[in-house]
């Protein structure tokens, strides 16, 4: 088997850049062994942010914006890739293919009486594929969708190829503007791996932040750290989105739920309070959303060793201490103590799971997503010139 270099790319749902992952892979399935080479973040331009905003907003969104914004973004991503591959002192022509999950617009997994359940991801591949003369893998949600499944979360599988062992259940939670989870029973098949998604992670934070104080997010928690937490009206927020907390898992949610509008109610309902203890109080929140998941649907049936935190969140030292006085019982690490970096997992994921598509294996995990069956996820963009 030789090894071959990709780029994974990822923009999730804080909207602050996408990332970039330069591997080195080889192999597939459980074969796989990939390195990271290197890691570079791209922040998307306040104007660019600001389309994506409007993008997501029913009131403001058009198709004349969205249809730009695809291929607008398919640019974005094209310099991601070619600012790492430079970073690295390599050339893109060296690269063996992409996979760009794009950007998240819109995501609904489940059918009301109008409308389908349906996933919207953009950032056109062909822009990417033309730029770099470089296969694309790209629309990993959609065949899961097809499939009966939620489209989400996709990690887990990659999850399962990186992080099982033997001794002990490991938990891998991810805090970006979502939080999820993904659970690795000791010693598991992939069949015993289940994920879902536990609420907002730095949603809300971010959303306050930014009306509050003109910051995009609370760098190291440290504003969080100067306030007070009132649980009552962090048990109160729970209450409002009760459905998405007592829902068994499978389940996925976003911005629909836990962005703006749900930011604003806050505003709204609790602005008597001071700034610096609606932060405190929002961080709490997150802390006790991802902890009553965990006391809900996770401990009851497995023994739990090990929670590996990734993701902006890692980086949150007032969550990180929050969500060890919620759940004193286990050890909480975050990614770089076990060697790994919290900023690339997610475009690390991506690499590999385009890998796995190019290999025609799976690469979803039903017990994640709810999905009938695993399928191959993805839509394969070939280079528009022969690399030799």
């Amino acid at each position: 088997m030789s090894k071959r270099l990709a780029v994974g790319l990822m923009s999730g749902t804080s909207v602050d850049g996408v990332d970039a992952a330069l591997v080195s892979i080889e192999g597939a399935g459980t074969d796989t062994v990939v390195e990271l080479v290197h890691y570079s973040t791209t922040p998307f331009s306040q104007p660019v942010k600001k389309k994506i905003f409007e993008v997501m907003s029913p009131d403001h969104s058009s198709t004349p914006l969205l249809s730009s914004l695809h291929f607008e973004l398919g640019d974005v991503y094209a310099d991601a890739v070619e600012k790492v591959c430079t970073e690295a002192g390599i050339s893109v022509d060296e690269l063996s293919f992409i996979g760009s999950h794009g950007q998240t617009v819109y995501h609904q997994p489940f059918h009301t009486e109008d409308s389908v359940a349906s996933t919207l991801q953009i950032g056109e591949p062909a822009v990417i594929a033309y730029r770099t003369s470089t296969q694309v893998v790209s629309n990993f949600r959609s065949m899961d969708m097809a499939a009966g499944g939620e489209g989400a979360p996709l990690v887990p599988y990659t999850e399962f190829l990186l992080y099982r062992k033997k001794a002990g259940g490991r938990l891998l939670q991810n805090i970006g503007g979502i939080g999820n989870v993904t659970v690795l029973p000791m010693d598991c098949s992939l069949e015993d791996v289940f994920a879902f998604d536990t609420g907002p992670g730095n949603m809300v934070i971010d959303g306050l932040c930014e009306k509050l104080f003109g910051l995009s997010f609370d760098e190291d928690g440290s504003i969080a750290s100067r306030g007070m937490v009132h649980t009552e009206a962090a048990q109160e927020w729970m209450n409002w989105e009760q459905d998405f907390f007592q829902k068994a898992p499978p389940k996925s949610t976003g911005r629909e739920l836990f962005g703006e509008v749900f930011v604003n109610r806050i505003l709204q309902e609790y602005g008597n309070l001071g700034k610096e203890d609606l932060i405190a109080t929002a961080t709490h929140f997150t802390a006790l959303t991802i902890s009553d998941a965990y006391k809900r649907f996770i401990f009851p049936d497995h023994p739990i060793n090990e929670i590996i935190i990734g993701g902006g969140g890692s980086y949150n030292r007032t969550l990180l201490r929050m969500m060890r006085d919620l759940l004193p019982e286990v050890s909480i690490l975050i990614q770089e103590d076990i060697g790994y970096s919290s900023d690339a997992k997610e475009a690390i994921a991506f690499a590999l799971l385009a890998n796995e598509t190019l290999h025609g294996n799976p690469g979803n995990v039903p017990g994640a997503t709810g999905a009938e069956k695993t399928v191959i996820l993805g839509s394969i963009t070939p280079s528009p010139t022969c690399k030799k």
